[in-house]
């Protein structure tokens, strides 16, 4: 495996290894993904083994410019309302985290759509993703780089403790800065826009461009359970819809602010607030603490959730390494990107 910096000449070398049907960890704003080339289908099949993914869960296919959608989208299908909220979307959204749903062409592998009719897509803004993909194929298809179900990474450090040797390069880009995933969108004729998954453009920058949009996302917490309706043996129409998903290796048990403020504190467990204020409400005294505490970490002292989204899954990460029995952390306000900080709590928390 070979770490590249994000010099020119770092990621020209990186683009070689993709054409050549290598796989590159790369950063994007959202988080790193694993690269590759999205009309190989060999190279598909390995991310699929290398991060031990089921088939049916399809990938995203990045571009680098615009026009390279008519090469991947079957836009011609589309009818003209659907065209125009296309173009609205494009304009507003990309480069940026908002991958959408469209029909595919024919000459997409079917690996990459989990053999469905639709193809995700999506233009990142991060300057070292675009001229990754636009030295290499002009297309790369790229989930997050780490085993399946796990913690996606958003340094290059999580990559390399995931994944290492069993990739051929990583691209060492620093932090991402959005820090959650892509939303995802269905765009399709004679129906609502369709949000799959929540991520980094919320529903009501949609609706303030394209009009009503429908959320498909939506999973239920009922008496501490994870409540989905998703069969996990038929493909699922967007990534990251698993009931099971973005999970430490340690159980994640999920607390409403009211609940988090009653916990009491456990030697060898951790805990994961959302704002300072929060913590300094919880009647256990942080500074009284044991010094074996794991972890006592906050997402944003001042309760910004941007901020919070930025450090949520490097902070899942320090407590998954901290030795912690298990990690109790706090849901934040269903605003802006909080729904998407919630969906990824919610599905990484323990089931049982």
């Amino acid at each position: 495996m070979i770490k590249l910096g994000a010099s020119r000449i770092d990621i020209e070398r990186a683009a070689e290894i993709l054409n050549n049907g290598g796989l590159v960890a790369f950063p994007t704003e959202t988080v790193y993904g694993l690269g590759a080339d999205a009309f190989n289908p060999l190279s598909l099949a390995r991310v699929f083994k290398v991060k031990n993914r089921p088939h049916f869960d399809p990938l995203i296919i990045h571009i680098a410019k615009t026009n390279s959608l008519e090469h991947i989208a079957c836009l011609d299908s589309l009818d003209s309302h659907c065209r125009k909220l296309l173009d609205l979307l494009i304009n507003s959204f990309w480069p940026g985290p908002l991958t959408l749903v469209l029909p595919k062409r024919q000459e997409v592998p079917g690996l990459a759509t989990a053999g469905l009719p639709a193809v995700a897509i999506r233009f990142p803004s991060n300057p070292v993703a675009q001229a990754l993909i636009t030295l290499s194929t002009g297309a790369v298809a790229a989930p997050s780089a780490n085993p399946f179900g796990r913690l996606s990474p958003t340094r290059a450090e999580h990559v390399m403790e995931t994944l290492g040797n069993s990739i051929d390069c990583i691209i060492d880009g620093g932090p991402c800065q959005v820090g959650v995933e892509s939303t995802v969108l269905e765009i399709q004729n004679a129906g609502i826009p369709r949000i799959l998954r929540p991520g980094g453009i919320n529903r009501k920058q949609l609706e303030a461009i394209i009009g009503p949009v429908e959320d498909g996302s939506k999973i239920s917490q009922e008496k501490g359970n994870i409540q989905c309706d998703q069969n996990k043996t038929a493909a699922l129409s967007a990534p990251g819809m698993m009931q099971s998903h973005y999970a430490p290796v340690v159980p994640l048990f999920l607390h409403s602010p009211e609940e988090m403020a009653t916990l009491p504190y456990h030697d060898k467990e951790g805990y994961l607030f959302f704002s300072g204020k929060n913590r300094t409400q919880w009647p256990t005294n942080p500074v009284q603490l044991s010094s074996h505490c794991p972890a006592i970490l906050t997402l944003s002292e001042t309760g910004n959730i941007t901020e919070a989204a930025a450090n949520l899954y490097e902070y899942l990460h320090i407590l998954d390494r901290s030795g912690a029995s298990c990690i109790h952390a706090e849901s934040l306000p269903e605003e802006g990107i909080g729904e998407a900080i919630n969906d990824r709590l919610y599905r990484a928390c323990h089931k049982n």
